[in-house]
């Protein structure tokens, strides 16, 4: 049995018109935002949107106003008619992939800035990477107008910054976050895993070992300080490269924890280099 090719919306014109239709019919619509290059992790995103509304769209759009100068955004997997294949196969009912100039065309001036979530962690080592998300998944929501809309919690930093932006701009629509997906290793599935050579596939595996030990040490009562530091130090004897955080942060705002033991719901975050690869990870205390 063959999956039939999946519909592709290019404008926002034609994004909107199919949705007016499935609205006219009395559907529920849902929304996920991806970049391509997909992988289960997306798909379980697609499969959970399913589960939420009768319809869902998946929007594929490499969009360069996250990426600093330097970054891979050149070099970011990008392969349509693939993952189009693997969405229909999923479930999904529209590809919405919109060019450049359809998202930002001539003389686009308008960035949306999320305060206080989006100011530690990867608001340091990556200082414009929020306002440019902030920016298009307010574009994608205004474009698709869904009902709700699905995000993984790999990206756990962007799931609050979307989260507190939907609130203060009153978006009518519902953001779910998913577990993340991991491989058999632990691993949290990633399009920028593709980068990682044979040799680096292993240090990369032990990633989420060291946070999870490492939330497992604060629920016994260690203090923050000294987990992160011993956190630090098995990364950095596992072979990762370079750290651009390792911090225990509060779940629902990321407000810094500590000294001593925790004493309100946290998670273990990181951002650890190995070669051209950034792997980020997060585990719930």
């Amino acid at each position: 049995m063959t999956t039939a090719a999946l519909p592709v919306a290019r404008t926002v014109a034609a994004l909107r018109a199919q949705v007016a239709a499935w609205r006219a019919a009395g559907e529920r619509v849902a929304l996920v935002p991806t970049m391509g290059g997909l992988h289960e992790g997306h798909l379980a995103l697609v499969r959970r949107a399913r589960d939420l509304a009768p319809r869902v769209v998946t929007s594929l759009f490499v969009n360069p106003t996250q990426f600093a100068p330097g970054e891979d955004f050149d070099a970011y997997p990008r392969d349509e008619p693939r993952d189009a294949a693997l969405l229909a196969a999923a479930g999904c009912d529209l590809l919405y992939a919109p060019t450049a100039g359809e998202m930002y065309p001539d003389g686009f001036s308008t960035t949306v800035t999320v305060a206080e979530v989006s100011a530690p962690l990867d608001g340091i080592s990556r200082p414009h990477h929020f306002a440019g998300v902030a920016s298009v998944v307010s574009k994608l929501l205004n474009q698709c107008g869904p009902d709700v809309a699905v995000f993984g919690e790999k990206d756990y930093q962007q799931l609050l910054v979307i989260r507190r932006m939907v609130r203060d701009l009153d978006m009518p629509v519902q953001i779910v976050g998913l577990p993340t997906v991991r491989d058999a290793d632990g691993l949290a599935l990633s399009s920028r895993n593709a980068y990682l050579t044979p040799e680096q596939r292993p240090i990369a595996g032990q990633l989420n070992a060291i946070i999870k030990a490492a939330a497992e040490a604060l629920r016994g009562g260690e203090a923050v300080e000294a987990v992160e530091a011993s956190a630090q130090a098995a990364l950095s004897q596992a072979g990762f490269e370079r750290l651009d955080y390792l911090e225990v942060r509060a779940a629902d705002d990321l407000a810094r924890l500590g000294p001593g033991p925790i004493a309100a719901p946290a998670r273990v975050f990181v951002a650890a280099r190995l070669g051209r690869t950034r792997l980020i990870d997060n585990w719930p205390v």
